[in-house]
């Protein structure tokens, strides 16, 4: 065990960048953000090569902002935390607690991935019926640029030191400094890793689109995506004790349906789409 953790990849870097009084930057707070701005930049080149109005994106990536922070907040909160938010419901949405007198700025450091899918459909299906765009159409393009931005998510989970592997005596095996000495499995470098490879074939799949059907795209993101989430999580510590005994955590159960709908999708008779 010596000779491993001696081996093994030392990580202690802090989460913040740099710190105002009570606020800080961190570097999840800056992966988040190139996350959005990278979706958006590549999203605008599939709207210009389908001549599709860039104020057609601004209006989506509005309905998409808001609807990934609403869903990846109440996600974490009702399918991880619920005993305790039950009874401070106020503190799902609001970026602050109240302690012994004082506002104390929390952030909103628990976001739940699969809240947030659930959230950018729900977007994705206001913003179809407000301005009468096809949902198979947009579903297929933005879950292109998808992945990338989980993998920015990701790498931020690493900097957070959080979200962690089992032990490992791998020699890429990571000992965060800020949570134990154990060599660990770094995950979140898996999954990102994992999310950056899927993007490139989503990537390349579009631009041979002449024989695919609406939702291909579509069914195909979330198999390997949520499919991708799901063997992940053997290599994953539990976020919650509760998790603790279960034959499968909270994020392998909640990637099953997410698979099950991409199956429907990839296999549903459809008319295939004309160049």
């Amino acid at each position: 065990m010596i000779d491993t953790l001696l081996a093994a990849i030392h990580w202690n870097v802090r989460p913040e960048i740099f710190s105002i009084g009570s606020f800080e930057l961190r570097y999840y707070t800056l992966c988040f953000l190139l996350a959005f701005v990278s979706s958006y930049v590549l999203m605008l080149r599939i709207f210009k090569r389908e001549n599709k109005p860039q104020e057609l994106l601004d209006q989506l990536s509005i309905y998409i902002f808001l609807g990934t922070l609403l869903g990846a907040r109440l996600g974490h909160c009702l399918f991880y935390e619920f005993d305790y938010y039950k009874d401070h419901p106020l503190e799902m949405l609001l970026p602050f607690t109240y302690v012994n007198g004082e506002f104390k700025l929390t952030g909103f450091h628990g976001l739940a991935s699969h809240g947030g899918a659930i959230g950018i459909l729900a977007g994705i299906f206001l913003f179809c019926r407000k301005t009468k765009t096809d949902f198979l159409w947009i579903t297929d393009r933005l879950v292109i640029v998808i992945p990338l931005a989980g993998a920015f998510v990701r790498v931020g989970n690493f900097f957070n030191s959080e979200i962690i592997g089992l032990p490992s005596d791998l020699p890429w095996a990571v000992v965060f400094e800020q949570v134990d000495q154990i060599p660990r499995h770094p995950a979140q470098l898996y999954e990102a890793l994992s999310y950056v490879l899927i993007f490139i074939l989503l990537w390349t799949i579009y631009h041979r689109k002449s024989f695919l059907k609406p939702g291909f795209i579509f069914g195909i993101f979330l198999i390997l995506l949520f499919g991708a989430r799901f063997g992940l999580e053997f290599v994953k510590e539990n976020q919650e004790a509760f998790e603790e005994g279960m034959k499968f955590n909270m994020g392998q159960l909640l990637s099953i349906p997410f698979v099950a709908l991409g199956v429907y999708f990839l296999f549903r008779p459809s008319r295939t789409i004309k160049k």
